[in-house]
């Protein structure tokens, strides 16, 4: 096996040699994998010397001509600015290296998105998922805004917004109608605030028709959560985690990107609580049922000892929190071990909410669990409620008294 201890580096980077070495360690690298990334860190520092370079000379340039080089000598690996990413993440991080230059000026439509963007983190809080689908509508709005003479918003109609709704609108699903309405109305506020317009044009952006009580939340029946937590393999790393993740989804009816936002520090172990980030940057506390917090101890027992203060890890260096698409792999991936069709982890908030109001809470209290602000969220879940619904049945006619 390598021993990143072995691995000297002579030359202006040599004096960041330990350092990297611990950033590895830290993040979880093999001592085999970290050994590679020193050696990678050993040659950028032979390269500079070759070329009378100082570390601070080592621009995003010089790193293509290095990459070059490294492909002329004969190297088979790390030969894209890909492979770098750990060494120039560390180094850039120090201040060692320059960083990349940042786009100068833009166009008026780039700026402005810019500045959409940054209203809809900063003063609106959404979601990192919702700000990108909204800048999608956003730029496809505008690049329909662009005229010979430039992009002037001044001049836009009600008659501009309702056409571009109907066009855009034609074929795509439903979701994705609501989507483009909902970003354009967010994307035409916000040109009335900043002065972009005169014009409320909000107002005017057709609704998307949504008919949300045409169908009923589908749930996981008991037997199909128990096969997808069954086939998680409890004497793996990444069988526990599964595991527990399933179970946060399952019993807490969290959101994926919940999950992946959990830290070490969000779970009170002495009062029973856990600390959900939702939507709109709200943190709120739930307790912790027994069975959930049997299954994180269980994980924690495995999980790797990193720096990253996630509470759910990646498996391989580098070693971070998970993300949400991670978490909606080990769904899906859950169900294929089962033999099952494909769901996504929002099946398993649907059928916490369903198991809830079967266990004799009220409608109120499952908005509570899915923390929800809007009660009209919530009533969907009365649908399912058969015992409250059959108190309101008619007699059949001509039927059993």
């Amino acid at each position: 096996m390598m021993d990143p201890s072995r691995v000297q580096v002579a030359g202006p980077l040599a004096a960041y040699r330990d350092g990297f070495a611990e950033e590895l360690s830290g993040q979880g690298y093999t001592p085999g994998s970290a050994s590679l990334q020193l050696h990678l860190l050993a040659h950028v520092s032979r390269w500079l010397v070759s070329q009378g370079l100082t570390a601070g000379e080592f621009t995003p340039v010089r790193v293509v001509e290095f990459l070059q080089a490294r492909r002329a000598d004969g190297y088979t690996a790390r030969l894209s600015p890909r492979g770098l990413t750990p060494l120039l993440g560390y180094l850039r991080g120090l201040g060692a290296i320059p960083l990349p230059a940042e786009p100068v000026g833009g166009t008026p439509g780039e700026l402005l998105l810019a500045a959409f963007r940054d209203y809809l983190q900063c003063e609106r809080g959404l979601a990192a998922g919702t700000v990108c689908r909204y800048l999608a509508v956003a730029r496809l709005f505008l690049a329909e805004c662009e005229r010979p003479d430039g992009l002037d918003l001044q001049r836009l109609t009600a008659g501009d917004v309702t056409s571009f709704v109907v066009c855009q609108c034609r074929g795509p699903r439903v979701a994705s109608a609501t989507v483009l309405v909902t970003g354009l109305r967010s994307l035409l506020r916000f040109l009335l605030a900043e002065g972009y317009t005169d014009r409320p044009l909000a107002q005017v952006v057709p609704t998307a028709t949504v008919w949300a009580e045409g169908s009923l939340p589908r749930a996981l029946r008991p037997e199909v959560i128990a096969a997808m937590r069954a086939g998680c393999d409890e004497h793996t790393v990444v069988g526990v985690r599964d595991l527990a993740i399933l179970t946060v989804l399952h019993r807490l009816g969290l959101r994926a990107g919940e999950v992946a936002g959990l830290g070490l520090a969000d779970v009170d172990w002495r009062h029973g609580e856990i600390v959900v980030r939702g939507k709109g940057n709200r943190q709120e506390r739930l307790p912790l049922p027994a069975d959930v917090g049997e299954a994180m101890v269980a994980y924690l027992r495995h999980r790797p000892r990193v720096e990253c203060q996630a509470l759910f890890l990646k498996v391989r260096a580098p070693i971070v929190g998970v993300s949400r698409d991670v978490v909606g792999q080990l769904v899906r991936a859950a169900c294929r071990r089962a033999g099952l069709p494909a769901v996504g982890p929002h099946r398993l908030r649907h059928s916490a909410a369903t198991a809830t109001l079967a266990g004799g809470a009220s409608l109120a209290e499952v908005g509570q669990l899915l923390r929800q602000r809007s009660a009209t969220a919530t009533a969907i879940y009365a649908k399912v409620d058969r015992t409250a619904l059959r108190t309101l049945a008619l007699p059949w006619p001509g039927g059993a008294a």
